[in-house]
């Protein structure tokens, strides 16, 4: 039969296809090369032959990781995509065969099985091919790795050690450093976690561990470190050496908000920047601002530790300043996302409210008069810096009486004391070292988390990396904001992650509507 073409205008024959009947059982089929129709086939040839339809595995119940022949384990999720690659790779004699498809068959987690239903596809008879599909079973062997067997026969028996320490009077750095860690989950192969003085130390069972955790800390913030090993063990016949490996490492001291006086050779390095600098970020770089004319640098932590300066006030030192009036800005800039307006402003100290100054700051943009903020009294402070005593002999006018660092919301926040926030986080399971630097104020702690709670409600790019979850207890008015006014910055509802929880209830359910 012949069709018309529109587009050509000529006819086409329309091409069909035949069919033959099978050799074996005579049931009409599309022709192939062996002449036999798919049923027949595989009751001639079975593609599967001399395929593993069994094995065994090895599960470490302590640490979630399968055993790779012949000594790495490998961490995978059940039923996850790392856990069918680690059971196909298993498989022997496979590349005798096309692998088509593999995918998991619901078991019983308690059962100690896995099930995978493998899809292969191979040339048979004259050059036909057959697809098809057979399951294998996974037994399942609990079997301790060897860190973990270590870890129960002697929980000290650590491999590799890191010595993580901050030479600052607050603990405000290991706040934001322990949710980066939790939101990665960097320190999930950590034997133990201890807290001690200026610092958190981190056991792991293996030295790559410790090696891959010392490479984390490298890529969040500027830190300096020191590996050193001492010889446990020797055997002398086998020329075997077990040694012990430490990490010492050091975090710059230079914290977000701090007061920096730069010195000569690193500021004309850096364009002639201040040298009177705020710190307005520290991550793998070091975000450094001029408050009085809006130009920004960037350290990393290699040009830090070359010159190793400190920071000549800290916020330990902030002192509650009163803004009288605020004039219009006269220039703006944006630095990491964060937008600054230069202005000039009357301020006066809480304590002083008969002496105003007039100084220029970069938050223009927030300040309005009435406003209560946060600086550095630079004309009554001890500062005990050559630097700043260096600048002070060199510049002509002195310097500025006052440098504001933020806007101060403690009036706001007065009003909801004692209301819980919409927020919590979560902390690494550290325990104190009462032996040597464990000596923490538990008051001064809850202070500093606060002030770090405070610091993720006003910086959105704070909290940009790191994980907040709703808080249960946590119940929104409707008549809070008419009797506040402006309140305090909060965390948007919208940012906030939910735990997942069942109850037993909920999971007898599930167990139910699985077996009917």
């Amino acid at each position: 039969m012949s069709v018309m073409d529109q587009d050509s205008g000529m006819f086409k024959v329309q091409q069909t296809i035949g069919s033959v009947l099978c050799c074996k059982c005579g049931v009409p089929m599309p022709p192939n090369a062996a002449n036999m129709c798919v049923n027949c086939l595989r009751s001639e040839v079975d593609i599967t032959e001399g395929l593993q339809k069994s094995i065994q595995i090895f599960y470490c119940p302590e640490c979630g990781c399968y055993l790779q022949p012949p000594k790495t384990w490998i961490k995978a999720q059940w039923e996850s995509k790392e856990l069918l690659t680690f059971c196909i790779k298993r498989l022997k004699n496979l590349n005798k065969v096309k692998l088509k498809n593999a995918e998991f068959v619901w078991t019983e987690p308690h059962s100690k099985r896995i099930k995978v239903k493998i899809t292969v596809q191979a040339e048979v008879l004259n050059g036909a091919v057959l697809e098809q599909s057979y399951p294998v079973e996974y037994t399942v062997r609990d079997n301790l790795c060897e860190s973990c067997s270590r870890f129960q026969a002697n929980p000290d028996q650590w491999v590799a050690s890191v010595q993580l320490r901050q030479h600052v009077s607050h603990r405000r750095t290991f706040f934001y450093l322990e949710q980066l860690i939790l939101r990665h989950d960097a320190a999930s192969r950590a034997i133990r976690i201890q807290q001690v003085d200026q610092g958190i130390d981190f056991f792991f069972g293996n030295k790559s561990h410790a090696n891959s955790f010392v490479e984390f800390l490298r890529k969040v913030v500027p830190i300096e470190y020191r590996q050193d090993q001492q010889l446990v063990s020797h055997d002398v016949k086998s020329s075997l050496y077990n040694y012990k490996y430490t990490y010492s490492v050091k975090i710059c001291p230079v914290c977000r908000e701090d007061l920096i006086c730069l010195p000569s050779k690193v500021a004309s390095g850096l364009g002639n920047l201040g040298p009177l600098v705020v710190c307005t970020k520290v991550s793998d770089n070091i975000t450094l601002l001029d408050p009085r004319t809006l130009r920004c640098a960037y350290l990393d932590a290699r040009q830090y530790w070359r010159s190793g300066f400190r920071s000549a006030l800290t916020s330990r030192q902030l002192v509650k300043y009163l803004v009288f009036d605020v004039q219009a800005p006269v220039g703006e800039a944006t630095v990491g996302g964060q937008k600054y307006a230069l202005s000039y402003v009357d301020i006066a100290r809480e304590s002083d409210i008969g002496q105003l100054f007039t100084v220029q700051t970069h938050l223009g943009h927030i300040l309005k008069p009435g406003d209560q903020a946060l600086g550095y009294d630079i004309y009554g402070a001890n500062v005990n810096d050559d630097e700043m005593e260096k600048y002070r002999l060199r510049v002509k006018n002195g310097l500025p009486e006052a440098i504001l660092i933020k806007k101060c919301y403690d009036e706001q926040r007065e009003r909801k004391k004692g209301k819980p926030r919409a927020f919590t986080t979560k902390k690494l399971p550290m325990e104190m070292d009462e032996s040597r630097g464990g000596r923490v104020d538990p008051e001064k702690m809850e202070n500093e988390y606060e002030e770090f709670l405070r610091d993720l409600e006003e910086n959105p790019e704070l909290r940009f990396n790191i994980s907040l979850y709703k808080n249960k207890d946590y119940q929104e008015s409707e008549t809070a904001s008419m009797t506040d006014g402006e309140g305090a910055p909060t965390v948007p509802i919208e940012e906030l992650l939910a735990e997942l929880e069942l109850s037993e209830e909920e999971e007898d359910d599930d167990d139910e509507d699985m077996d009917e």
